[in-house]
């Protein structure tokens, strides 16, 4: 007789609501920015149109500063969700730094690599997402560092500390374009991973972002 997989699960409260809208803020500023960015690096249009028949820079630079800024403030609300979320959404959940994590992070490194087909069911992130997460973040911190520097290079406190990091405004061009291709990568990894384990478990977890729902084993 068919069990009805379903029926073993149920429903759980999981992302915050600040958590989700930190997600899309997040990821719809990526999409602007590495579009826009690419576009300032190598305009593919005229530029003997810009400021007579239209202004394709200006405008791409416009939704580059608006996106960096949607970017930032995206930061700044995980940052405070690393330390005052709520259990899933804490830093500490998410770090190798106790046996449960470590032993989960094993566990994930195992399932990935198609060692094993045994799945721990974990409310959160498992550890290894959650670890790039927090690899991606301090990414961010980065290029929001080289963004305002190449942004405000007259401004005195910004001009003295990327002086001293980077040299020139040049040096932390080239350090934001790398970066860049460190976001578009983890985002292909990303969206597969997540796709992949919807597939194989039904935890809910590509519309745990859009409603904060998951569905765990009912115990």
């Amino acid at each position: 007789m068919e069990v009805n997989q379903m029926a073993l699960y149920e429903k759980k409260y999981c992302w915050s609501l600040l958590l989700r809208i930190w997600h899309w803020t997040f990821a719809l500023s990526i999409v602007a920015l590495v579009i826009t960015g690419f576009y300032i690096h190598f305009p593919w249009t005229n530029t003997l149109i810009e400021g007579s028949a239209s202004w394709p820079m200006a405008r791409a630079r416009f939704i580059h500063f608006v996106a960096g800024y949607a970017f930032s403030c995206a930061i700044f609300l995980r940052a405070y969700l690393y330390i005052f979320g709520n259990t899933q959404e804490r830093i500490s959940d998410i770090l190798p730094i106790n046996k449960r994590n470590i032993k989960n992070l094993g566990e994930t490194l195992l399932l990935y690599t198609y060692t094993t087909d045994e799945h721990n069911g974990r409310f959160g992130h498992n550890v290894l997402a959650g670890s790039s997460y927090l690899l991606t973040f301090c990414a961010a911190i980065a290029m929001i560092g080289t963004g305002f520097f190449l942004l405000f290079p007259e401004v005195g406190f910004i001009s003295s500390w990327g002086g001293a990091l980077f040299q020139t405004q040049a040096t932390a061009r080239f350090v934001h374009h790398i970066i860049m291709w460190w976001f578009m990568i983890f985002a292909v990894i990303h969206l597969y991973l997540c796709i992949w384990n919807d597939i194989r478990f039904p935890e809910g977890l590509i519309s745990s972002i859009f409603t904060g729902v998951k569905f765990t084993h009912k115990k």
